[in-house]
């Protein structure tokens, strides 16, 4: 996630659930976890025990509210509002915590004289293109090339007087006005949250779908690390972005690059202007940093997947990597209208249900429609396999063939699961897979040999990297299987001489000689048959509950450490060097890490997440010892971190929205992606006057296609609905069970109604605004129970950075069906 990554330096989540109990106030801010992370939630809940202040700011009253010491309604889509508002009263209520932001963040770096932001643009706007041009984002330099800096953070030119001077706009009237939240109830808020702003004070917020499901999702996300930096709340214990990654893989697909844009281990993705192995590592690594090291990380990852075939004469089959076209993006939505435009003809669909799941879904079966073929592995039928069955589809006029292929479920499957905070754990199988069934691996495993079978005899140039590629991969017991540990085996990396695994990614090399198949999973399995995704040694209890606490001594495994294996190095809490001073001194409430002076090394109760040097040196990657974000330029947090849409983030409306930018001429982010298909329709408040926000519910899981097939679960949530405030269904004439009729420009549901206080119209300045909630789990085809679509009514308008789609809030109507 580029939010965590421009800030930090890696994409994911920064703390651990087990360090979770230390925070002093926990924020939930596009996260629902108690009904979507439910295990998970637990710890925050500990925490509370403790006395930790929770605080929900969601635009519904949720189970997760239900637990909170308070909860603020607000206007789903003003998130950066808030946030920014946070900033503010952070800096002008001197609530920063000083020493953290100077020596551990880039805010006392001089920023180029000639960049400007006015009226909600940032310099170097071309409106033609809809691009910028980033140079006046830059870094002041002095003649010997060093960045120009101010500790006193008083120059005008600094990254602190930059931000200062943004959300100095963002005071408690105008986020009241734009969010909904009262100015007395934002203050209270503020006041809570920015008392951590001090050494051994933490506070962590928790987000999920509720802040990446917007046009500015990213930028919800960067918004957070700024406050948490400007506070020091990131890498101490108690500290830190709790990103909740969904069931159960989510966190593994992007370390492993199911992302179009990246190569696993967040090595990027060449584009056409990458001619060389040579020129994309110098232009894609970060200098004076950790990431030195891409060229043993990329190269090692060139030998896992070409073995001899890649060679230093060959730039080690840098060639056979496909390259990014310019600018071109391959997102989710591109495919789609790819196949609109009809230059994609076929499609290979794994446990997914587009169908339904997918933002303005009447275009994704639109879509469908055009193809030539479609594959669709599941455990179940659903709706994108019987797409032509939908409404508004004409079977007859339907050429796609379509084939199923029955898929094993998580019981009857073996491998690894990376969850949230990056934790790798093994999981064997129950039960075989029933009938004709096979895991997703088996059928990959199985697409890879035929086609390299295919194309065994292939003397064509463009046949290469099939005809090269590493497939290994067979069970020697079970033939008609693979196995698993030897993909594992991969992926940790071995030396290409001896076979043997490397005991993690400090063992790479450059030169060849070693393989891994993703960097930063190196030292899950460093030996030959020790899987430590498979351990399971916990922490000694220190509690009569069974409960491990963390101990001033640091004396307490409260992170289990020999539990699974999380990357990188099975270190627990990332960042974790700032939990020191720069003197190394634990200013935490409990210890992480600290420097052992007598022993001239790095010590802690968790691994610690620094080069080896010692403090007040700099090591030869360029990292000084006190600093502790290694992957970033001279370890420094980028509180200033230039991205596709700004080198900061501000208040946008979203692209549907109830009002005008209250702050800026510029209303919605002006490089915001929609598409021109006849499909993509977009609302006003003069026919669509509410706020329209999707979720989800603990009963099921996205489209409903595993949970719906489950009759209990069905039974527990049958129909699908939609909530309103009492407000507006008194004025609308609704009562609470009947049917009503949610509309958007895109299309059209009909939902059964649920009058509840759990959403409640939110004032505005002068301005009332009402809003609505839909749950999004039913289709009308598959599972014990149907409905319409939720999903037909959001709208295909895109991040920028990350292409998603901006879900959580659009304009709708409601009334009597």
């Amino acid at each position: 996630m580029p939010g965590l990554g421009t800030s930090f330096g890696r994409g994911a989540m920064t703390t651990s659930f087990w360090d979770i109990p230390n925070a002093d106030v926990v924020v939930f801010m596009g996260s629902n976890a108690a009904e979507n992370h439910p295990i998970s939630f637990k710890w925050f809940l500990r925490a509370k025990q403790k006395g930790a202040k929770i605080i929900v700011v969601d635009p519904r009253f949720t189970r997760t509210a239900s637990k909170a010491d308070m909860w603020l309604p607000f206007r789903s889509g003003s998130d950066i509002a808030v946030l920014g508002g946070l900033i503010n009263y952070a800096i002008t209520h001197n609530k920063i915590h000083r020493d953290y932001v100077v020596k551990y963040t880039n805010a006392s770096l001089l920023v180029n004289p000639n960049f400007k932001f006015e009226e909600g643009l940032f310099s170097g706007w071309d409106a033609q293109t809809k691009k910028y041009n980033q140079a006046t984002w830059s870094f002041q330099t002095g003649p010997d090339g060093a960045l120009l800096r101010d500790d006193t953070l008083t120059n005008p030119a600094t990254v602190y007087q930059h931000i200062k001077r943004i959300y100095g706009e963002y005071t408690s009237e105008r986020v009241s006005e734009i969010s909904g939240i009262s100015v007395e109830d934002f203050n209270k808020f503020a006041e809570i949250v920015t008392s951590t702003g001090q050494a051994g004070k933490s506070a962590v917020f928790a987000y999920a779908m509720g802040w990446t499901q917007h046009t500015k999702g990213v930028q919800n996300i960067r918004c957070s690390t700024l406050l948490q930096m400007l506070l020091g709340n990131v890498g101490v214990p108690g500290g830190g972005i709790a990103a909740l990654r969904g069931h159960a893989n989510v966190q593994g697909a992007t370390d492993l690059a199911v992302l179009y844009h990246d190569l696993p281990g967040y090595l990027g993705q060449p584009t056409e202007a990458h001619k060389t192995l040579a020129e994309f590592l110098d232009k894609t690594t970060t200098k004076q940093s950790y990431w030195i090291n891409k060229p043993k990380f990329m190269v090692s990852l060139l030998k896992a997947w070409y073995g001899k075939a890649a060679t230093k004469a060959n730039d080690f089959a840098y060639d056979y990597i496909p390259k990014m076209a310019g600018n071109a993006t391959y997102s989710h939505y591109d495919i789609f209208q790819s196949v609109l435009d009809g230059k994609v003809e076929g499609l290979l669909c794994m446990g997914q249900n587009p169908a339904v799941g997918s933002a303005n879904a009447k275009k994704v079966h639109a879509a469908l429609a055009k193809l030539k073929w479609l594959v669709h592995v599941d455990l179940f039928d659903n709706e994108t396999g019987e797409f032509w069955k939908l409404d508004g589809m004409d079977a007859s006029a339907i050429d796609t063939e379509i084939f199923f292929l029955p898929a094993a479920g998580p019981l009857e499957k073996e491998g690894s699961f990376t969850n949230s905070h990056r934790l790798l754990q093994w999981k064997h199988k129950a039960i075989e897979p029933l009938g004709e069934s096979r895991s997703d691996g088996w059928y990959i495993n199985e697409l890879g040999k035929r086609l390299k079978k295919l194309y065994a005899s292939s003397t064509a140039a463009k046949d290469a990297p099939i005809r090269d590629l590493v497939w290994e991969y067979d069970h020697p017991e079970h033939p008609d299987d693979f196995d698993h540990l030897k993909v594992l085996k991969e992926i940790n990396g071995y030396d290409m001489t001896t076979g043997k695994p490397v005991a993690g990614f400090g063992a790479l090399k450059d030169d060849g000689t070693t393989a891994c198949g993703c960097w930063i999973y190196s030292g899950v399995y460093p030996e030959e048959g020790v899987n430590k995704a498979d351990a399971r040694k916990r922490g000694a209890p220190n509690r009569e509950d069974g409960w491990t606490e963390a101990k001033k001594d640091g004396s307490a495994d409260y992170l289990h450490l020999g539990w699974a294996f999380a990357w990188p190095a099975n270190r627990r809490i990332l960042y974790n060097r700032a939990s020191a001073d720069p003197q190394g001194k634990t200013w935490g409430k409990v210890p992480l890490v600290w420097w052992d002076d007598a022993g001239k090394k790095w010590a802690g109760c968790d691994v610690p997440d620094m080069l080896p040097v010692e403090p007040g040196k700099v090591h030869a990657a360029g990292v000084p010892g006190d600093t502790p974000f290694i992957m970033k330029a001279q370890g420094m947090g980028g509180i200033w971190g230039p991205l596709a849409d700004g080198p900061l983030p501000v208040h946008y409306e979203p692209v549907e929205s109830p009002i005008q930018n209250p702050l800026y001429k510029q209303s919605t982010v002006p490089n915001a992606r929609t598409f021109g298909s006849e499909h993509d329709k977009f609302g006003t408040t003069a026919e669509f006057p509410y706020v329209v926000t999707t979720y989800r519910l603990t009963e099921h899981q996205t489209s409903g296609v595993m949970t719906r097939t489950l009759g209990f679960l069905a039974e527990a949530f049958a129909r699908p609905f939609v909530e309103i405030s009492r407000e507006l269904a008194q004025e609308q004439g609704i009562r609470n069970g009947g049917l009503v009729e949610v509309s958007s420009a895109r299309g059209k549901v009909k939902v059964q109604a649920m009058v509840t206080n759990r959403v409640k119209p939110l004032k505005m300045g002068a301005k009332l605004v009402h809003v609505i909630g839909l749950p999004i789990h039913w289709g009308p085809k598959s599972g014990h129970v149907q409905g319409d679509i939720a999903n037909t009514l959001t709208p295909q308008a895109i991040d920028v950075n990350v292409q998603i789609q901006e879900s959580k809030v659009f304009l709708g109507n409601v009334k009597k069906a």
